[in-house]
């Protein structure tokens, strides 16, 4: 005991010394880490000043919040006194074994740098990639989160959206309802027809031009099919849909058109 109080008094210059750099170091990590953030911050709200798509703006304040955190780490050792171009070295030989220990990440990363520069989609498009569907609300570096109708949130890595196809419902103004009715053989066709173009007149969410298209499609196994084909505003396309549907089964009820649905007659043949 008297050996190591002999020692501290010793070294109590030196111990004095390390341990205000120290305390110095952790005050820098603490206020970079602040510092980080508020880069982050700033650059999301710079560019949502400028009107830039806002998973952008989230993306690029990631990579800056990333950078300047990783500065305030360097700056934090290099105050207490370890050897920062060294450090830098063996960081970056083991950041290349981590890279290939974590091919997927990157992989996720890099799709993330192609969803900023092909643009694909932006923040509020109504997507399908990766076997999902949903609203973009973000792009991030290695995933972008999607929120679905229901408001479930899902977050997709980056790689899965981009090695696949990727459907946009959004990016265009105007989309086409593609409606398949079903009338009886035994209906009146010209009358059939007329209903439906009755009741899509009536429908004033449907554009004009486009103009729509009511015509037969199949000679079904028990149904002549007609195609209904209008056009709407993307932002309307769901609740036109829903009406139109409910609208048309009301009307050909209204006028005695039968909607057939599939039948199985089963005869049974008595054996003497």
């Amino acid at each position: 005991m008297d050996t190591i109080i002999n020692w501290i008094n010793e070294n109590s210059g030196l111990i004095i010394h390390y341990g205000i750099q120290a305390v110095i170091a952790l005050v820098i990590f603490l206020l970079g880490g602040r510092i980080a953030k508020f880069c982050g911050g700033l650059t999301e709200k710079a560019f949502a000043k400028k009107k830039v798509d806002k998973a952008v703006g989230s993306f690029v304040a990631s990579i800056v919040y990333a950078i300047v955190f990783m500065a305030t780490i360097l700056m934090a050792l290099s105050q207490i006194g370890i050897e920062t171009t060294s450090f830098i070295a063996i960081l970056g030989a083991a950041g290349l074994a981590v890279g290939l220990a974590l091919q997927g990440s990157l992989s996720n990363f890099a799709s993330g740098v192609l969803i900023i520069l092909l643009r694909p989609f932006k923040s509020g498009d109504f997507i399908e990639a990766g076997g999902k569907m949903g609203s973009v609300d973000k792009i991030e570096i290695f995933s972008t989160e999607l929120r679905t109708p229901d408001n479930k949130v899902i977050i997709m890595p980056n790689s899965a959206i981009m090695s696949g196809p990727i459907v946009n419902f959004s990016r265009e103004k105007t989309r086409r309802i593609d409606l398949v009715i079903g009338v009886g053989y035994d209906a009146d066709l010209r009358e059939a027809k007329a209903v439906l173009k009755s009741v899509l007149d009536k429908e004033p969410r449907l554009l004009k031009d486009p103009a729509y298209t009511v015509a037969v499609n199949e000679l079904g196994d028990s149904s002549v099919n007609f195609v209904v084909r209008p056009w709407v505003n993307s932002a309307d396309y769901w609740p036109t849909y829903f009406d139109l549907m409910e609208n048309i089964k009301i009307a050909l009820d209204d006028a005695n058109i039968n909607i057939p649905f599939p039948q199985m007659d089963v005869h049974f043949h008595k054996q003497d």
